[in-house]
């Protein structure tokens, strides 16, 4: 009990110090948990020696498990059908072409044919629990290349099931590893549905699970949790949570199946459940501790004996893998139509090997593909190269920094001669896209800039003109008309580009009337001083909307709660005004005093004076019943 205590205080203090110090430095979370693996194992020794490190490290690995199930919930069928081209296409041609081409490089250097197409079936595989980990951590899963890159992780889960499969085919003479066969936690499940049944039993058995696992998800998994909701004990719906993804897990193990993809498929079913975020809140701490300590344990295995002994060859095995890996990335990506920096983000992320290597080279070894020595030094290939990968992330983010964005291979368009448009809308995302229909439906010409080629294309195929290219160039802005046009929409998502180019807009035309969207408060002070004349905050509207709404429910007239939230929005606006005057960019609000004593000051005002003159506000209200009504 003490020692298991030690060794749990030891991997707990190692992440509390590690990871927060590594993100703080930008290096993310996960390269925080494998250096502090690095730290308390081969630097220090505060571990145990490897064996326990790797008998440790197969239990973490149920926080992959766990993670696929929190990403099936975020994935509907509907989702996952739409993915199926890049699932067959993309990852099929992906573990094709780099188990040939790594199989080729060990070829060359000096590996039997089946040796070094076994080598290449384990590096073919990627890092399932990093690239999806770094990916939601960096709010790339929702890009084209984190959506290609999960496409691909995806038709890799499941190739490891027919690998497994087939390796022992490639056993050949002159191996002979006499200690393979003991427990390394990656043999078959102990208790088994498939032993001793011919193969069509066998599918039998492997598909009655997979339907099995749909049926609980559609019509068990719903009156079990309203049975549980009766009792109005919260941990119980931890426990049920927590049976679900174990015991789905045990049985997708219990027909040689890998238990992340049908806790992935379990996920997937229950996408659309209204269960799905309580289930989603219950499994992520457990996801993220046992992830955590996954990662830990790849750094605390690293054999840095063996590392000192061979450096030179060791790191030229990992470049070439890495180097081969990613060749057969950006081809694909090429071939696939990414772009920019889509492909350069598929193509980093998934370079490296994956932790299903670990599987597959236990495997080997147990079945005399690859002999014992050169499994260690494979495994030490694998852990290393996953090592890099948060550098490959850091390296991403510094070269999209200097990309064009979302189009860094696509020229800007050439506006060759000057359009002339009532109203220019700079930004045509949702904000924008509502700003210009209005504008067209009631008759006004627009001129439509945005620096998103992939949005440019799909307003043209809806029929709407517009140009992709740089706002802030001011050529681009001349060309568009700026000098005659009546209106400037300024709707960019990029804070410090749109005061930008609302100063350059004023500087030019003192006499247009800028209308600008700001993210927040700051963002509207900004504006304000750039010399915009309307500023509409992105959520503040439909707040006020909300709060009308709020009122109308609570039993006020509809006539009181317009004529309230339009009081309230003229008391805001009036308010903005006089704090703008004290705000300073330099100084964060809850550090300038005078802001904060007159925001106080404000405040008090509001909440002590806005009912009691409500009655006044009402009979004084601008709108009309028919306005009301209108709206």
């Amino acid at each position: 009990m003490e020692s298991f205590l030690l060794q749990a205080t030891i991997y707990l203090c190692a992440a509390v110090v590690a990871v927060p110090v590594a993100k703080r430095a930008g290096l993310g979370s996960v390269l925080g948990y494998l250096i502090a693996g690095v730290i308390i194992g081969p630097v220090f020794g505060l571990v145990g020696g490897h064996g326990e490190v790797v008998e440790l490290q197969h239990f973490a690995e149920f926080g992959v498990v766990m993670m696929l199930f929190i990403v099936g919930l975020e994935l509907d069928p509907k989702g996952l059908w739409e993915m199926r081209h890049k699932l067959i296409g993309l990852g099929g041609c992906q573990i094709a072409l780099s188990t040939l081409l790594i199989a080729v490089i060990f070829m060359a250097f000096g590996q039997p044919w089946a040796i070094a197409l076994a080598i290449g079936l384990i590096f073919a595989l990627s890092s399932t629990a990093i690239v999806i980990q770094t990916l939601n951590e960096k709010g790339l899963m929702t890009t084209n290349g984190g959506r290609s890159a999960f496409s691909v992780l995806l038709s890799q889960d499941i190739a490891v099931i027919p690998m497994l499969a087939f390796v022992p085919l490639l056993a050949i003479s002159g191996v002979h590893n006499f200690a393979a066969h003991g427990d390394d936690g990656h043999g078959e499940a102990s208790v088994s549905l498939v032993a001793g049944l011919p193969g069509w039993g066998a599918a039998l058995v492997t598909l009655g699970s997979i339907v099995l696992v749909v049926l609980i998800g559609v019509y068990l998994t719903r009156p079990v949790f309203r049975f549980i909701a009766r009792s109005r004990l919260p941990e119980m719906f931890t426990a049920v949570a927590l049976l679900l993804v174990v015991g789905i897990a045990l049985l997708m193990m219990s027909v040689g199946l890998s238990p992340a993809l049908g806790t992935f498929l379990a996920g997937v079913v229950l996408a659309n459940s209204e269960y799905r975020h309580q289930l989603e809140s219950d499994v992520e701490p457990f996801k993220g501790l046992l992830l955590g300590l996954f990662f830990i344990t790849v750094g605390a295995g690293i054999n840095f004996d063996l590392l000192a002994g061979k450096p030179i060859s060791l790191f030229m095995m990992v470049v070439s893998v890495m180097a081969a890996k990613g060749a057969v990335l950006y081809g694909l990506a090429v071939v696939f139509n990414l772009r920019g920096k889509d492909r350069w983000l598929f193509t980093l992320s998934l370079a490296q090997a994956g932790e299903f290597g670990f599987v597959m080279l236990s495997t080997t070894v147990a079945t005399n593909v690859i002999p014992t020595a050169l499994s260690q030094e494979l495994s030490l290939v694998v852990a290393i190269s996953m090592l890099l990968t948060p550098l490959l992330f850091i390296v991403y983010d510094r070269m999209q920094k200097r990309m064009v964005e979302d189009g860094d291979d696509r020229a800007e368009d050439d506006i060759d001669e000057k359009e002339d448009g009532t109203v220019i809308i700079v930004g045509i995302g949702r904000f924008g896209q509502i700003v210009n229909r209005i504008a067209l439906a009631c008759g006004l010409k627009t001129v439509v800039i945005d620096r998103h080629v992939e949005q440019i294309d799909a307003m043209r195929r809806f029929g709407v003109k517009g140009y992709f290219g740089d706002p802030t160039r001011p050529d681009l802005m001349h060309s568009a008309g700026l000098m005659t046009a009546r209106i400037l929409v300024v709707a960019v998502d990029d804070n410090a580009a749109a005061v930008k180019l609302v100063e350059h807009a004023r500087k030019e035309r003192p006499d247009l009337h800028i209308i600008a969207r700001a993210y927040d408060r700051n963002h509207v002070y900004q504006l304000y001083r750039a010399g915009a004349n309307d500023i509409v905050r992105e959520t503040f509207d439909s707040a006020l909307r909300a709060g009308r709404y709020m009122l109308s429910g609570a039993g006020w007239s509809d006539y009181d709660a317009f004529a309230a939230r339009d009081a309230f929005y003229k008391a805001d606006r009036h308010a903005l005004q006089e704090l703008a005057a004290v705000w300073d960019p330099a100084v964060p609000n809850v550090q300038n005093e005078a802001y904060v004593e007159l925001a106080k000051q404000i405040n008090s005002d509001l909440h002590t004076g806005f009912l009691s003159n409500l009655s006044q506000v009402i009979d004084e209200a601008e709108d009309t019943p028919e306005k009301q009504a209108a709206e």
